[in-house]
């Protein structure tokens, strides 16, 4: 298939969109912030995105899609799909870095259309934890991918706000 000029128009806000709020955060970042970092005109960003919000609500939902995805490219024995998936994630996060900074920013958003992006997003990756880890027959899975979900989240912080002793923790203490 072979993608129009606004499409990749399209491709290059949302990427410097994810750049530029990783960096930045929501309420200090502009469309015009975006649109310099995009090489093109800030009327140019609101051809594709009416508002910010949109446009953020845009890159955070493709940081969602993204980890779905690769949560549903893992291949993995029942016992170890658990260890697969956090390894599939910690792959992703070195990949995409600034997309995990867009979770941790997209969570503290109170606007009510970001908060219910940012809660569909979390809702659709727990429930297809879940029924990977209901269909592999682990042992409590409802209790196990609320373990799962928090400790991503928790990397996620840690990440964010470059403190690796939140998440650093030694089981023969």
């Amino acid at each position: 298939m072979v993608r129009s000029k606004g499409q990749d128009r399209k491709e290059e806000i949302l990427e410097a969109g994810v750049e530029v709020f990783a960096q930045r955060g929501y309420y200090n970042t502009t469309t015009a912030l975006i649109a310099e970092k995009a090489g093109i005109s800030q009327p140019y960003v609101f051809r594709f995105f009416p508002t910010k919000e949109e446009l953020f609500i845009a890159v955070l939902n493709r940081a969602f899609d993204r980890i779905l995805q690769t949560f549903k490219n893992v291949e993995s024995s029942p016992d170890q799909l658990g260890n697969d998936m956090v390894k599939a994630y910690e792959e992703l996060s070195v990949q995409y870095p600034n997309e995990i900074a867009l979770q941790v920013i997209g969570i503290g958003i109170t606007e009510e259309a970001i908060r219910a992006a940012a809660k569909e997003g979390l809702s659709r990756i727990r429930t297809y934890a879940l029924k990977e880890f209901k269909a592999a027959g682990i042992p409590d899975a409802e209790k196990n991918v609320t373990i799962f979900i928090a400790m991503g989240m928790m990397c996620n912080i840690s990440y964010f706000l470059d403190l690796p002793e939140l998440f650093e923790f030694n089981e023969n203490k």
